[in-house]
């Protein structure tokens, strides 16, 4: 698979009800685990970066009950939490985005430090509302309550970081928000319930409707096609089906479409929007449980989706389903396990033993999904609480000429 990784390393502290997480992403990421153990508050975490840079803090903050609904409820009563993503962007520059976000009363809240850096010489770093480094000459204004790479998306130097960030997609799809008459939108990113489906699909390049049109006849038998169309100051979408005994296809509203059939369209439109124009690229999607709704026989055409997709956009999963992993040659270091565990969320690359009988092919990693003997190293179980302790949250940044030269006091 070509490596479209975006976010190759994930560092959590205090989020929700993870305590600490450090974890690889793949080009295909799947999280498993049982109802609770914390894989939508994973995915939820990339989200509030996204969030956070796309709208702002306060409203990823609000967005998700206030700050003490975001940090970590626990008997150590954490006043923070901390993200770091270590990444790759499309030009192969690499480097890290993290921040750390503190508690002030009543209810209130802080940035209390962030960074940047693509190595191995541009860096901004920032500590409650003060520049402290930074390699550009002229470095914009901070403030305590809003994340500064917002500000620094002025400068060249930042802007790549903060488009990969905000253009991250995360999908929990409604089919009922599909389904009704929408009122266009001019944004190019689907929204995370699929409300403004029928814009994003307009806007698609005829590469991307066709890899969505096969995907969805082969999943969907007698589904030949979609458009939308217009009625009055609202559209919808229209989907082209064949019926026995006419020689043409019939056209069928959404509103007269099954929650399946909506929700597969939507997670492949999710998939593929900006596969094929740079300029809409979707850095990131993330999906829960793609295969509600569908039949067991047809999440092997999923899967193949998945992959296909996976080519040119990161897309992280979490899913139930043995069916989803029942083919023999998936990458098992592809699966992340997600377990409660005394309360916290564990999340690890999936056990030796797995590992090693997935890879000789002597089980798939769905069988051992359906028998439950997918389970996180124990070696991260065991450490869970060290990691909480030690994850580094910033790198100092390196003296040199630039930093002297860009320095605030």
């Amino acid at each position: 698979m070509k490596d479209s990784t975006f976010i190759t390393r994930v560092i959590l502290k205090n989020y929700k009800s993870i305590a600490a997480c450090d974890v690889q992403l793949q080009p295909l990421t799947f999280l498993v685990g049982r109802n609770g153990a914390g894989k939508s508050n994973f995915l939820d975490a990339l989200r509030f970066v996204a969030d956070a840079l796309d709208s702002s803090l306060e409203h990823a903050i609000r967005d998700r009950g206030g700050i003490n609904d975001v940090r970590r409820r626990s008997r150590e009563h954490p006043n923070h939490f901390s993200i770091r993503l270590e990444f790759v962007l499309p030009d192969g520059s690499s480097g890290h985005y993290a921040f750390r976000i503190g508690t002030r009363s009543p209810g209130g809240y802080e940035v209390q430090k962030e960074q940047c850096k693509l190595y191995p010489d541009i860096y901004f770093q920032i500590e409650k509302g003060t520049v402290t480094h930074t390699s550009v000459q002229v470095a914009p204004p901070a403030v305590s309550d809003r994340l500064y790479l917002v500000n620094a998306s002025g400068l060249p130097e930042f802007r790549p970081v903060y488009d990969a960030f905000s253009r991250m997609g995360f999908y929990n799809l409604n089919p009922d928000k599909i389904r009704d008459p929408q009122t266009p939108d001019h944004g190019n990113i689907l929204n995370r319930n699929g409300s403004n489906i029928t814009s994003i699909f307009a806007q698609l390049s005829p590469n991307a409707k066709q890899d969505i049109e096969e995907y969805l006849s082969i999943i969907v038998p007698g589904v030949s096609g979609v458009e939308v169309e217009k009625f009055g100051d609202k559209e919808m979408l229209v989907f082209r089906q064949d019926v026995a005994g006419d020689k043409h296809p019939w056209h069928f509203l959404a509103n007269n479409m099954s929650d399946g059939t909506l929700r597969v369209l939507g997670i492949l439109v999710a998939l593929f929007q900006g596969n094929h124009d740079t300029h809409k690229h979707v850095s990131l999607v993330g999906i829960e449980e793609p295969e509600i709704a569908l039949h067991p026989g047809a999440v092997a055409v999923l899967l193949d989706g998945l992959r296909d997709a996976a080519h040119r956009t990161q897309v992280i999963v979490t899913t139930h389903s043995p069916e989803l992993l029942d083919d023999k040659h998936l990458d098992v270091n592809s699966i992340l396990a997600v377990e409660a565990h005394d309360g916290d969320t564990v999340i690890a690359p999936v056990d030796e033993a797995s590992k090693s009988v997935v890879q000789d092919r002597l089980f798939t990693a769905g069988e051992l999904l359906r028998s439950n003997q997918l389970q996180p190293d124990p070696a991260a179980l065991s450490t869970a609480k060290e990691k909480q302790l030690s994850l580094p949250d910033f790198d100092k940044p390196k003296p040199g000429k630039a930093e002297s030269r860009g320095k605030h006091k």
